[in-house]
């Protein structure tokens, strides 16, 4: 029972994500890895071929993970194909992203450009000193023509002051203020009976591989893990839409 505790720990605690290579196929719930994996606490939602021979990709609802057919080895990493020097894992993983994030739309604090030419979905906490300093530069991004769409990870789990604070935040009946007050040092004003879907937007992420706050997701589903200032984010997403 511990090898499974400590198992199912570091899976959680792990960026990670892999190579889809097929169709996505809803596994059978006797399926070998699906079982095994439930025993970790791990959701197994989709089972795939991988590009290596004797392994399958696992989508879960902690990441994307490979695991041997019958579901005794698992590997976690990033595949990189040496021949064409890119790397698999994200390529794979941006479609898992755009596709989760298009289900949350109308849950996330959206700040709108005015002349609007990209977007990007940030995952954020009230606490957290990078997500602030982005904020800050709220202004500068909407001024570049980017809207900014947030979804809650509370860093701490969904659990203690964090959690309440995106709660409250996200209760707010105007969001966008409270949002933009809490970041700033202000106390997050308690709403009774409210549902805010926080745990959702934490799983969401966990599925994506974050474990920390800020992250970046850009239109394409590429994730950039911390704080990126307005202009390099501006000339990144400029990159890709020339590329």
């Amino acid at each position: 029972m511990m090898k499974k505790l400590v198992l199912a720990g570091a899976i959680l605690g792990t960026s990670i994500s892999a190579f889809a290579n097929g169709v996505l196929a809803i596994p059978d719930a006797n399926d070998p890895i699906v079982t095994k994996f439930a025993e970790l606490g791990v959701t197994v939602k989709q089972i795939n071929p991988s590009p290596v021979a004797g392994l399958k990709e696992l989508i879960t609802d902690k990441g994307v993970l490979y695991a041997s057919p019958d579901g005794q080895f698992l590997m976690q990493g990033t595949l990189i194909d040496l021949s064409n020097r890119s790397n698999l894992t994200e390529q794979a993983l941006n479609g898992v992203r755009k596709e989760g994030l298009s289900e949350y739309e109308e849950s996330m604090i959206v700040y709108k450009a005015k002349d609007e030419k990209h977007s990007i979905t940030v995952f954020t906490d009230i606490s957290c000193g990078y997500c602030r300093k982005l904020h800050r530069e709220l202004d500068d991004l909407l001024e570049a023509g980017i809207t900014v769409k947030y979804l809650a990870f509370p860093r701490g789990g969904l659990q203690g002051s964090g959690y309440a604070d995106l709660m409250n935040v996200w209760c707010a009946k105007d969001q966008q203020s409270a949002l933009t007050e809490a970041k700033a040092g202000a106390d997050t004003v308690a709403v009774k009976d409210c549902a805010a879907p926080i745990p959702e937007h934490y799983q969401l992420g966990q599925s994506f591989g974050i474990s920390g706050t800020p992250a970046i997701i850009l239109e394409d589903g590429t994730m950039i893990p911390g704080y990126q200032p307005a202009a390099a984010l501006s000339a990144a997403l400029e990159a890709k839409k020339s590329s």
